[in-house]
């Protein structure tokens, strides 16, 4: 992460903040907070934490040796090292010492979850609000959140964090380091049923970043989830296509890169937006950018507002667009029964020869097969020409019938996809990170480019 601008801390202040026990006096006053010791510059505190494959323990020493001012370290490491903080739990202490620099900063903070549109949707926040921090990429988790938190500098206009959940509890946990005064769920989806166990079990583990607003936060909700609606007692602002949306949307045409157009509606205030990102779910993204930034008082320029909108141009590996021989859609960040169905029926609207490479939607739990068959149906019922289904796909193949192209792997993908794509073809690449299909999508790519 970036060293905090402003940051000035005290040994003595972080042990009394994480509940641990200092070590020594730091020679110099903390600027900045890391957790990978190549990143360590003078002033830097460094957290070691646990990992499946690395543990921070076994590089304290090189933190040290790079300038680190002190690190943070558990009671039961058996770290020598000085000047430290020992504590029980360095996950926990890396929460707590975010928690500390959120109270510290004053600055409007947005909080976004969701099963699909969290990214999107930050970056479209980002992209209305000039001069905002946003969570990096998808530093959603317990370590990217309060990275994130640490990182912002004083001078930030707006804090835009982004809150992933695997369970009931997991963003409660987290609340301390966000502390939103704005809280967005895009919606709720089938999404971690693996993990979640059930949809009410779902609806209560989002809901959580609701229930850490202070009492003059704001909710902004979709107006379509009636699971949602009327929980709050406070202020919500709702969003969406249904016609009793405070920020509704329509109109919506997608041009021939699967680019949205449509009509912003704001309390009877309409405008016309054409958004540089791809895929028809992106004009829902836009509607939750613009109530989140309203709903906080960052902006109420609808003016201002579209161009931000019509300024982002989205993350890597999300509804990317690539233009050759034959065109490249790369979606392989992730996949989830409703992100994969909206990306087939937005590149259905791209040409007529389609193909699509689908690999497994991951953490369905007891809806995997359901959901995989109804994805398979639903790319032939959309007239894509070949379906390539790679590995385990749960019946996707079989209920895709005649268009379907079963492969093993990636390697195996690409061999057929190169074989059947002709000049003009359009390509969809989407699947679990786990299946790792975003390699695919770069080959393709390089083909269809040079």
């Amino acid at each position: 992460m970036i060293a905090t601008s402003g940051l000035r801390w005290d040994l003595d202040a972080i042990a009394a903040t994480v509940g641990g026990s200092a070590v020594a006096e730091a020679p110099i006053p903390i600027t900045s907070v890391e957790i990978d010791s190549r990143r360590v510059t003078p002033g830097s505190l460094f957290v070691a934490l646990p990992g499946a494959r690395v543990d921070g323990h076994d590089f304290v020493e090189e933190a040290l040796a790079a300038g680190a001012a002190a690190v943070v370290v558990r009671r039961d490491a058996g770290t020598t090292a000085t000047p430290r903080i020992e504590v029980d739990d360095t996950i926990v202490a890396l929460r707590d010492l975010a928690a500390l620099r959120r109270r510290e900063l004053r600055v409007r903070t947005i909080a976004i979850t969701g099963s699909t549109g969290k990214t999107s949707t930050k970056e479209l926040v980002a992209a209305i609000v000039p001069g905002s921090w946003a969570s990096p990429r998808s530093f959603n988790n317990e370590i990217g959140l309060p990275l994130t938190v640490l990182a912002t500098p004083d001078d930030a206009t707006a804090l835009v964090l982004e809150v992933g959940s695997r369970g009931v509890g997991h963003i409660r946990w987290l609340l301390p380091a966000a502390s939103p005064d704005v809280a967005v769920i895009t919606n709720i989806g089938l999404v971690h049923l693996e993990t979640f166990g059930t949809q009410e079990d779902l609806v209560a583990a989002k809901w959580e970043l609701v229930e850490g607003l202070a009492d003059d936060g704001v909710a902004v909700l979709p107006a379509d989830e009636r699971r949602l609606l009327g929980r709050y007692r406070g202020h919500t602002v709702t969003f969406g296509a249904e016609a009793g949306a405070a920020v509704r949307i329509g109109d919506v045409t997608l041009d021939d890169a699967a680019r949205p157009r449509f009509t912003l509606d704001v309390g009877g205030r309409r405008r016309s937006v054409r958004l540089r990102v791809a895929g028809a779910h992106q004009a829902v993204n836009a509607a939750a950018a613009t109530a989140a930034v309203i709903a906080s008082g960052l902006a109420v320029d609808l003016d201002a507002i579209v161009a931000g909108l019509e300024s982002a141009v989205g993350e890597r590996w999300r509804m990317q667009v690539h233009q050759g021989r034959f065109v490249v859609v790369n979606d392989a960040y992730n996949a989830n029964p409703t992100s994969t169905e909206s990306a087939l029926r937005s590149v259905a609207t791209m040409g007529s020869g389609r193909v699509a490479v689908l690999g497994e939607m991951a953490e369905l739990g007891p809806v995997a097969e359901q959901e995989h068959r109804r994805i398979g149906r639903l790319a032939a019922e959309l007239g894509y020409r070949c379906l390539v289904t790679v590995g385990d796909v749960h019946g996707m193949d079989e209920a895709a019938g005649s268009i379907a192209l079963p492969v093993p792997d990636a390697d195996a993908a690409f061999a057929v996809v190169v074989d059947v794509l002709a000049p003009g073809d359009v390509v969809l690449v989407k699947a679990s990170r786990s299946v790792g299909l975003e390699r695919l999508a770069d080959r393709l790519v390089e083909v269809a480019t040079t």
